[in-house]
């Protein structure tokens, strides 16, 4: 605290400072100051009763403090503290931003003190009691801290202004510092001005209730919105209330604040808005000055402690000061408004005013102001006439009927701005009309019967018992602010309504207008745009990316990695690396590999760029734009484990180097803006190509191959991999002065591999065991996610405290996550309830938010759970100890289990980091396929890492990531695949590499599903596939001419999908009872050495299209065909014309619009029924399977199976060397 604010804390409600008070209240015992006697206690207690205090004059307020009332049961639980200047239209103090009492006792003896951040001035303060003691009733005995305020005053009556010229020595060389106070009734108003050079100026305008604060640099070749700029703050400012405005001007930057909200600015350039004429005008523009073009309006209000540097104007004005010039008529004091507004509360609000009954006309006019679109207005019981007349607010228009009749006045109005509209409603005889800010609406009704006016009028509702015409509708009752009243000609002084002598009324706020901007400060984050009505507000979260009720959350994965692992292919994605922090999503490109997945960032630079010297001046450097900004790469570049970028140089008679020192005549900026002339792979500073570090250059002599300054193109291929240097922002190629000397260059996109937070974990091992962090700042808004798992039955995920606040997520049973915390309105919890237990040792993902609007909790894919706030509660989570990790402060209720990813606010916490230094908690966490497995499809393994887990796709017919990419291939006239069983046998066997080794064992059989295949073709009848065994067992697959199954007799098999209109795959069953034992050879649409007459015949004529996904049971033979190299070395024979596709099913994917948290499930079906539906021909055919099981000849003949089966297997053999060869006449199919 500084010295004026120690000093500005004494009483001042003593005799020395108070002037008087004044109670609205039927009893009065006495006022004392705190630990004295008595205090005040009204004889009746309700919401209506106050206690206000004249401290003489201004004061400044600092602080309060309440007691109850001495030896008694009464006290005061929460109250409203207001303040005027005049005794007249009095403003609430607000301690916090969407509180709208002070918290008060508990009981008659304790002190509550409060101190005022900030502190007001007023005069007149009133304490009005909400809640009290239930058994007791209002007893309050107060006190009121504060100092004497200095005031200097000047008000301006809208034609008038002040011009203040100051010494060239007056003005500091590096800040201006502008300073005042104002009040005023007006919307609009010029408030200062001040001009330079080529239309240069700074003007802090009064608009529509709103300051503005105008620049302009005056650089007539800078882009228009970085020329003039606009800073925006503040609303309502228009109530007559003090206001206060604070400008910094440092040179390019500009500071501008108006209450508590400040904004900042910092120009682009070396423009400064320091660099102006010595003149600057208050309250208005002088008619002299002519750079400003939009229109203005003199300010129509007052002026306190106005200073410029330091310098106080209305002082020197005072004094008639030469250096001040005053234009029109200028005072020196500041009046107090007449004008008593009313509030309506609630939609139960009402305000019932007499009239004059049996008049032959109606007449009524007010002014109101509200931030609602709806809401009844003025209601009146005609008597003897055609029922009520209404004024309504449907929509933002104002309706006015009369009732029983049809037609309407109905006038457009912007209702919700919460300006003041002057309303004027007049019936007599049969003419309504109505004029609303000066536009007038009328209409002629034929009435039937005279008019008789009632004898009572109610604004703004109905009472309870009212169900006459115009209340008990649906329409609720108005909430806003109303003045200027008058019903008939006679204008309605509510001080007499407060009294009591003059109508009736509940639910108002009598001499005050209490609204209040919800949207300032504005809660939507993220450019939301923020709309209100009288009690809440809303967040459009439109085109922001963004999601929630404040438009907090990330609608996009933190990293390509997350996607990968929400089971997403390549493409285009947007990414928010920071979550719900201020960084935005970047559109990225995501290259899931099988290995690692690689996040790939474009620039405007990526093709080739020719550099030739031009006037004999050397190239001017090129910059690069990427499509994330430098703080999303930035961002990217951080998280992820490693990144590079590839620049490839060409060049003919143009060298990166000088021949003798060494001196780059070539070099790169990265993000930091330094230059770096090392090239890829070597150290920074060392000037070295990467074939200067493998010893491989084309001349020895230079460590590039460019320097050898060659008469013909060479090359430097580098890769940059140095993270706190990238991206590359510019290049810069200078030696192209020789003669015939040229270079190019091209750049390629920014990699980035991983992401080092995703996988980011720890292991919690004891109860008592935690991590700690840094306390969690997240006052107005916070979220936390992770994932954890557990076999644990429960345990405190992670927590945080204050001195009353907390914030707490945990397992509160073996199906339940609870999130609860405390932030000043009682606890409250949000829980998630899951059908199965959550600790089942796999991976949850669970994500908690609480904003100023509502909190929420989602768990998996489960429903999210939302509890709203209160609309006027608590707003901000003051937390003050260490954020713990796996358990608590009390060392109770730990976590067992890994946890891992764990974000606050998007921010990162790096878990095994500081694992490795606490007891009790291991980095790292294993076990991560019984989450992750069911990415892995068609047969593919998943494989445990140290950081995530992998697709073993060796023993499926697809390959890629998640093991879903068909594996396809086109085969021409005479071509077929010939996969040799016997040596996979004999491997798998000898080896025991695999889990598949058994089913090959000659001891074993093959039985039940065996075989999976798809394929396109026009050409029937065709042979697809053929097994043979060393018992000279085989099974034909024929595709079939007339669309049924061939051979009816034999149903030894069963076909799945025979349904060709969508292409999906083909599965052979063997029916209970059949066997394959023993398996030689497959052969895919070849015709086989001695087969039967049937399959000779089907194969005759060859297979003619594409055939993709071939299984036979753990074997994939066209994988093992077209991608060499697999687990076992077996033997595959192609012949004929064979070429790879990419896929049977569907074309080359053209460019669509990026996925957004796609789930590769429904895509991938929904893409590839597309697909079919478009490509496929169809293929009405059927296919006939025949197994011929012969063991009996190999009974009858036994002696004579080794001989066969060597016979056998010598043919297969002797075809090994045209393995893998492809016909010259090949072509290679895309849809």
């Amino acid at each position: 605290m500084n010295a004026r604010a120690k000093g500005c804390r004494k009483s001042i409600c003593t005799p020395e400072y108070l002037k008087g008070f004044f109670l609205f209240t039927m009893f009065l015992l006495f006022l004392f100051p705190l630990q004295g006697a008595g205090g005040w206690s009204p004889l009746v207690s309700d919401q209506y009763q106050w206690l206000q205090i004249d401290l003489g004059e201004r004061m400044e307020v600092t602080a309060v403090a309440t007691q109850g009332g001495y030896g008694s049961s009464d006290w005061v639980t929460s109250y409203i503290l207001m303040f005027s200047d005049g005794g007249r239209n009095w403003k609430q103090y607000r301690h916090e931003e969407s509180i709208s009492g002070f918290p008060g006792n508990t009981n008659a003896d304790s002190v509550v003190h409060y101190r005022l951040q900030p502190p007001f001035e007023a005069r007149f303060l009133r304490f009005l009691p909400l809640a009290w003691n239930p058994k007791g009733r209002i007893g309050m005995r107060i006190e009121v801290y504060g100092c004497a305020y200095r005031s200097e005053m000047v008000n301006f009556d809208g034609k008038s202004s002040l011009l203040y010229t100051f010494n060239q020595k007056s003005v500091s060389p590096t800040k201006d510092v502008i300073s005042l106070k104002f009040k005023t009734r007006q919307t609009d108003g010029i408030l200062l001005h001040r001009e330079g050079q080529n239309g240069k100026y700074i003007t802090l305008e009064l608009v529509k209730g709103k300051l503005i604060l105008s620049l302009n640099s005056g650089h007539a070749n800078l882009p228009s919105p970085d020329a003039r700029v606009t800073l925006t703050l503040g609303s309502l400012l228009d109530d007559h209330h003090w206001h206060s405005v604070r400008i910094d001007l440092l040179n390019t930057q500009v500071n501008f604040t108006v209450d508590r909200h400040t904004q900042h600015f910092q120009a682009k350039g070396k423009s400064s808005y320091l660099d102006l004429d010595y003149e600057i005008s208050f309250g208005g523009i002088p008619g002299h000055r002519k750079a400003v073009a939009f229109p203005h309006k003199n300010f129509d209000g007052c002026f306190e402690n106005l200073y410029y540097n330091g310098v106080d104007i209305i002082d020197l004005s005072k004094k008639h000061k030469p250096q001040i010039l005053i234009m029109g008529n200028v005072s020196f004091s500041c009046s107090h408004p007449q004008i008593v507004p009313v509030t309506f509360l609630s939609s139960r609000s009402y305000l019932a005013l007499p009239g004059v009954a049996g008049e032959d006309k109606v007449s009524v006019a007010f002014q109101f102001r509200t931030w609602n679109r709806a809401g009844l207005l003025l209601t009146t019981q005609l008597r003897h006439g055609p029922g009520a007349l209404t004024l309504v607010l449907d929509d933002g228009k104002l309706k006015t009927r009369v009732a029983k009749l049809t037609s309407r006045v109905m006038l457009p109005l912007n209702s919700g701005d919460c300006f003041w509209h002057l309303v004027s409603l007049s019936l007599k005889g049969n003419h309504l009309s109505v004029m609303v800010d000066g536009e007038a609406a009328s209409v002629a009704h034929s009435l039937r019967g005279k008019i008789d006016s009632g004898d009572t009028y109610y604004l703004g509702g109905c009472p309870d018992s009212s169900s006459g015409p115009g209340c008990g509708g649906a329409l609720a009752g108005f909430q806003g602010c109303l003045r200027l009243i008058s019903i008939g000609d006679q204008e309605v002084d509510p001080i007499t309504v407060q009294q009591g002598t003059l109508g009736r009324f509940r639910d108002l706020q009598i001499d005050s207008c209490g609204l209040m901007d919800r949207c300032l400060p504005s809660y939507c984050e993220h450019g939301g745009e923020c709309s209100q009505s009288w009690d809440t507000f809303s967040c459009d979260c439109a085109h922001t990316g963004y999601t929630g009720a404040t438009c907090h959350s990330s609608l996009y994965e933190q990293s390509c990695e997350a996607h990968k692992h929400r089971g997403n292919s390549s493409g285009l994605y947007y990414i928010d690396s920071d979550g719900s922090g201020p960084l935005g999503p970047a559109l990225v490109y995501c290259n899931m590999t099988e290995d690692t997945t690689w996040t790939s960032v474009q620039h405007n630079g990526s093709h080739l760029a020719r550099i030739k010297s031009s006037n004999g001046e050397g190239p001017r450097p090129v910059f690069f734009k990427y499509t994330a900004s430098m703080e999303q790469l930035q961002a990217i570049i951080d998280r992820a484990d490693h990144c590079q970028q590839e620049l490839a140089f060409h060049c003919k008679r143009s060298r990166l180097s000088t021949r003798h020192d060494g001196t780059p005549v070539s070099w790169w900026v990265g993000r930091t803006n330094e230059t770096h002339s090392y090239w890829g792979g070597s150290l920074p500073d060392a000037q070295k190509c990467a074939c200067g570090l493998q010893g491989n250059c084309l001349d020895s002599q230079y460590h590039c191959n460019c320097d050898a300054d060659r008469n013909e193109w060479t090359s430097d291929t580098v890769v940059l991999s140095h993270k706190e240097h990238l991206p590359v922002t510019q290049v810069a190629m200078r030696d192209t002065g020789q003669p015939h000397s040229e270079a190019a260059y091209a750049l390629g996109p920014l990699l980035c591999q991983g992401d080092n937070s995703f996988w980011n974990s720890a292991s919690f091992n004891t109860e008592t065991s935690y991590l700690h962090f840094p306390t969690f700042r997240g006052e107005l808004s916070a979220d936390v996610s992770f994932f954890f798992k557990t076999t644990a039955p429960s345990g405190v995920f992670v927590e945080n405290l204050g001195i009353t606040d907390f914030i707490r997520l945990e397992l509160q049973a073996p199906a339940e996550v609870t999130f609860s915390f405390d932030v000043g309105n009682g606890r409250c919890e949000v829980t998630v309830r899951s059908p199965t237990p959550f600790n089942d040792d796999r991976w949850h993902h669970v994500r908690a938010e609480r904003n100023v609007k509502e909190a929420s909790l989602q768990v998996d894919q489960l429903p999210t759970r939302t509890q709203p706030a209160p609309a006027d509660g608590h707003a901000r989570l003051q937390l003050n100890s260490q954020l713990f990790v796996g358990g608590t402060a009390t060392r109770q209720r730990g976590f067992l289990g890994c946890i891992r990813s764990l974000r606050l606010n998007g921010l990162a916490l790096d878990l095994e980091e500081r694992a490795t230094m606490t007891p009790g908690v291991e980095p790292g966490c294993p076990g991560h396929c019984s989450s992750y497995e069911h990415l892995c499809r068609n047969g593919g393994r998943c494989r445990e890492r140290p950081r995530g887990v992998a697709c073993d796709c060796a023993f499926s017919a697809y390959e890629g990531p998640f093991c879903e990419s068909e594996i396809s291939a086109y085969f021409g006239t005479g071509s077929s695949v010939i996969y040799n069983f016997q040596e996979h046998s004999n491997y798998t066997f000898n080896k025991n590499s695999s889990s598949f080794a058994a089913l090959f064992h000659e001891d074993l059989t093959l039985a039940g599903e065996i075989a999976t295949l798809s394929f396109r073709t026009t050409g029937t009848p065709s042979l697809l596939l053929y097994v043979s065994s060393f018992y000279e067992e085989y099974l034909s697959v024929i595709l079939a001419p007339n669309g049924e199954c061939w051979d009816p007799e034999n149903k030894d098999t069963e076909l799945e999908n025979q349904d060709h209109n969508e292409m999906g795959p083909l599965g052979v069953k063997l029916q209970k009872g059949n066997t394959i034992s023993r398996l030689a050879i497959l052969v895919l649409l070849g015709v086989p050495p001695g087969a039967d007459p049937d399959t000779l015949r089907a194969g005759a004529r060859g297979f003619t299209g594409c055939l993709s996904a071939v299984r036979f049971g753990p074997a994939a033979p066209l994988k093992a065909a077209l991608r060499p190299g697999g687990p076992a070395p077996v033997t595959v024979t192609v012949r004929g014309p064979v070429a790879a596709a990419t896929r049977c099913g569907s074309g080359p994917t053209d460019g669509g619009q990026p996925l957004v948290n796609a789930d590769r499930s429904d895509s991938a079906v929904i893409g590839g029924v597309i697909a079919v539906v478009i490509f496929i021909l169809l293929c009405i055919t059927a296919i006939a399977i025949r197994i011929y099981q012969q063991r009996w000849l190999y009974q009858k003949n036994e002696s004579n199976i080794p001989q066969t089966g060597d016979n056998a297997e010598t043919a297969l053999k002797s075809e090994v060397n045209v393995q893998n060869i492809v016909s010259e006449s090949q072509k290679e199919y895309f849809f």
